[in-house]
């Protein structure tokens, strides 16, 4: 189903995260409305979005009481229910389609989609039986990485295995089965590249940018990344390729491994805004969320340039966000919050972005001076 929204229509959102909330307000500055499916109260989407439905993601009544409200549909996190997708898009045009939200929500049906597309990613075997993972072992060596197959995110549902009992103990706590083993790999760095893909087949991909992790969650966000052009065009070209193999309606985020002689392996495909594209909101003229919700929308998408270098700091858990006063005092800080209520351990509660001139991205302890109060807590260098 092919349309253009008009202006004052209504874009639905399943999911109340800071990713719908993100969306919203490009969605407003396009001249949409945008109304929420959440479970959740007082989230972050709703807090500045028109409209709201309080309803389970399976249920019934509230998908057919929040598509009678919009015009078109999208979502904004992968948690959510395929099957309750699919009643949507019986009733709206949902994009991107449940059938991508399929395979970015089971990592097995992931790796084989991406690899019978033709892209490279480690190794991998499905585990599904204690004697499947002594046989995965075997082929794929340790260490290894010993994961879920669905429901994971910021390094939950994971294990990094060093040997065989380490890897049968794993097995025996992660759930749901079956899981996946991934061979380890030595990377010198992870990019992600962050691509839109019209209705029209039309695609604009922001450049490859380098991401940094702290205790499993993306901590820092470099753009862009600090590769030669052969390795980023490779990245580019594996996230457009991706794009276009999913029939993409909407945004894609490609995380890459780049291996110390730089190839890239696909890590992990998400079909929705990504953390590594906050950073295009202070730094180009149209942010991640304003080419997804032009590509929802129906309508063109504009060049996916910047007209900045940038950092993206993510501000986690109650220790960084009592930073925020001494971030507001600082200049050159660009600060967002999310609207979260309470700040826990491992949450994020927003992020803070510093724009340099192109090709003046400082490195070393550069780095950690440019960010002021949240210096001494970036990822060492």
């Amino acid at each position: 189903m092919s349309i253009r929204l008009k202006p004052n229509a209504t874009i639905g959102i399943v999911g109340g995260g800071q990713l719908g909330r993100m969306t919203a307000l490009a969605a407003a500055r396009l001249g949409y409305r945008c109304h929420i499916l959440t479970p959740e109260m007082d989230s972050p989407a709703e807090q500045v979005a028109a409209g709201i439905t309080r309803g389970e993601y399976e249920d019934k009544a509230a998908l057919r009481r929040f598509a009678a409200a919009v015009d078109v549909i999208t979502f904004e996190f992968e948690n959510v229910s395929a099957a309750g997708l699919d009643l949507l898009a019986a009733l709206r045009p949902v994009r991107p389609s449940p059938a991508v939200l399929r395979i970015s929500q089971d990592r097995v049906a992931e790796k084989r989609f991406v690899n019978q597309a033709g892209v490279a990613t480690a190794p991998w075997v499905e585990v599904d039986s204690a004697e499947a993972l002594d046989a995965a072992i075997a082929r794929l060596g340790l260490p290894s990485v010993l994961k879920t197959t669905r429901l994971g995110y910021d390094g939950k549902g994971q294990a990094l295995v060093r040997t065989p009992e380490a890897a049968r103990a794993a097995f025996a706590t992660l759930a749901p089965k079956p899981l996946i083993l991934e061979g380890f790999v030595d990377f010198a760095m992870e990019v992600s590249v962050v691509v839109a893909r019209g209705a029209d087949g039309g695609i604009a991909a922001f450049e490859p940018v380098e991401n940094r992790h702290r205790d499993h969650i993306l901590d820092l966000t470099l753009a862009p990344a600090r590769v030669g052009p052969e390795t980023a065009a490779a990245a580019d070209r594996v996230a457009r390729r991706l794009a276009e193999a999913l029939g993409l309606v909407g945004l894609l985020a490609v995380e890459m491994f780049v291996t110390q002689d730089g190839r890239v392996l696909v890590n992990e495909i998400a079909p929705r805004p990504h953390n590594s594209g906050h950073w295009t909101i202070d730094a180009c003229p149209a942010s991640q969320f304003e080419l997804h919700v032009r590509a929802v929308a129906g309508l063109p998408l504009p060049p996916a340039t910047r007209h900045s270098d940038a950092v993206m700091k993510n501000l986690v858990g109650p220790e960084e966000v009592a930073l925020w006063p001494a971030i507001l005092a600082t200049p050159g800080l660009i600060g967002h919050l999310y609207g979260k209520a309470e700040a826990r351990p491992g949450r994020k509660m927003g992020h803070v972005t510093r724009l340099f001139p192109r090709g003046a991205l400082p490195g070393g302890f550069g780095l950690s001076d440019a960010l002021g109060p949240l210096g001494a807590r970036i990822c060492p260098e």
